[in-house]
């Protein structure tokens, strides 16, 4: 793994000094939350040079303690995304990285995650009112063909979740380390993970796909499925029950990587490369 980040690192280097990709600030005024939400775009290089060129999207979630930031500035992603497109790894796309942080000074705490809160629907805004915006703002072609998601940790857990509620939108789903059923007792310490850990231990996704229904199940087999976790992951069980269950209902592209490696932004920087390889195999192939 070391030597992985080592060769990573220099190979990024290199495409940093001449991409011309860029990451931009956005805001969406969300009625739905009665509050406006930030969240950062990565740019492929070239965007600005032909106005008539649509791309692809991936959405990608940040875990708990992020921001839209998180993925720009603590795992390198547009130096990665910026290798991989020049290297042919990867189709040019945009990358959309909103925010679901909380309101705790370590961004976790109320309202922090992907889930519908009572009085915070932060599902029902990312569905109605933010895709449909960001959607709008940027030459994105717009349809389930061209759409994928990804995350780490709490971002997994809300890949899995948003692609088994919507499979209809997504052509690929990449949950990277993602907490998938129960809750781990080391959340159960922090005490600002009280009101996200009563929502997560509603949403057991082993559970809710075993009990789908079979025309549910179809529909979620549809999704491109790519689970990624390290090998002394404490989350491992649940990613690999996933998969399983994934295999036994017969899901045609369900696919498990178990790489050396823990639950840290090491293992997340050295996912990322095959994140993107893998969704730019579904945008390609419709």
């Amino acid at each position: 793994m070391k030597r992985l980040l080592i060769l990573l690192t220099a190979l990024l280097t290199a495409v940093g000094v001449f991409a011309q990709s860029r990451i931009e600030e956005g805001t969406v005024e969300s009625r739905i939350l009665g509050a406006s939400k930030e969240y950062r775009v990565y740019l492929p290089d070239g965007y600005d040079a032909n106005p008539d060129q649509f791309y692809p999207v991936l959405y990608l979630l940040h875990g708990a303690g992020g921001t839209c930031d998180s993925w720009a500035k603590g795992y390198n992603m547009r130096t990665i995304t910026d290798w991989r497109i020049s290297s042919g790894f990867c189709l040019p796309m945009i990358i959309i990285m909103p925010d679901a942080s909380g309101t705790a000074p370590n961004h976790r705490g109320e309202r922090m995650g992907y889930y519908n809160y009572e009085d915070w629907r932060y599902e029902d805004f990312f569905f109605q009112e933010f895709i449909p915006e960001v959607e709008k703002r940027y030459r994105i072609y717009g349809d389930r063909d061209h759409r994928a998601i990804a995350g780490l940790s709490m971002g997994g857990d809300g890949t899995i979740f948003y692609a088994m509620q919507r499979p209809d939108l997504f052509s690929s789903a990449c949950p990277l380390s993602a907490r998938v059923e129960g809750v781990p007792a080391r959340f159960t310490r922090d005490k600002t993970m009280q009101p996200f850990l009563r929502l997560m231990a509603k949403n057991d996704m082993v559970k809710d796909l075993r009990e789908a229904s079979p025309e549910k199940q179809k529909e979620i087999a549809s999704v491109r499925w790519y689970i990624d976790v390290g090998d002394d992951d404490y989350l491992f069980d649940g990613n690999a029950h996933l998969y399983l269950l994934m295999r036994k209902l017969q899901f045609p592209d369900a696919n498990f990587r178990v790489r050396e490696g823990t639950h840290h932004q090491v293992y997340w920087r050295t996912a990322l490369p095959e994140v993107l390889t893998f969704v730019s195999i579904g945008f390609s192939g419709n």
